[in-house]
């Protein structure tokens, strides 16, 4: 009966009470894996999300999900969401640094990618980066599109981190965002 009761999604326990002794019969509810898996997934990776990849080249990075699909389409049959992430992230800037060395540290190298749902973890965290018109599943078609969305994509995240506001509401995210997960 153990085994089973994982099984079924509408169980019955017995349980003997010897205080009063009689038995008392309590139905529970156990949710089979797809439906917990199903529930979980409901509008986890909307649009400017800041996730965390879990798998892969780019595995510790933050990424933006740029478009996310839940159930799949005809080219690819599992849920998935492009993202575009920071494969090297700014360094560290003071304020006794010039200029040059200040535009130097400044730099970042991202990267875009299509990713199973399973591979990537939200976070709390929202960018307001207009990325949905920018790049779709057409700049991962081959190798010229892909390095000219990087070329684009380069320029859209150094300025937004140069230009970044901390009064701003999204603040909290953007600079969650472009600084470097330690683990």
């Amino acid at each position: 009966m153990r085994n089973n009761r994982a099984r079924l999604p509408l169980s019955l326990v017995y349980l003997f009470d010897s205080a009063y002794s009689s038995i008392t019969i309590i139905f529970y509810f156990i949710p089979s894996y797809k439906i917990i898996h199903s529930l979980i997934r409901i509008n986890r990776f909307k649009s400017g999300k800041v996730v965390i990849i879990l798998a892969g080249r780019f595995a510790g990075r933050k990424a933006v999900v740029v478009k996310a699909s839940d159930e799949g389409n005809d080219k690819v049959k599992y849920g998935h969401a492009i993202v575009a992430g920071i494969d090297r992230y700014p360094r560290k800037i003071v304020k006794a640094m010039g200029g040059k060395k200040v535009e130097k540290r400044s730099k970042i190298k991202p990267f875009i990618k299509s990713l199973n749902l399973s591979h990537i973890m939200p976070t709390r965290y929202t960018v307001d980066f207009d990325l949905k018109k920018s790049f779709d599943e057409s700049a991962l078609a081959n190798a010229d599109s892909r390095t000219d969305s990087k070329k684009k994509l380069k320029k859209m995240f150094e300025e937004k981190y140069k230009t970044q506001n901390p009064k701003d509401k999204k603040a909290a995210g953007v600079s969650y965002f472009f600084n470097k997960l330690r683990f």
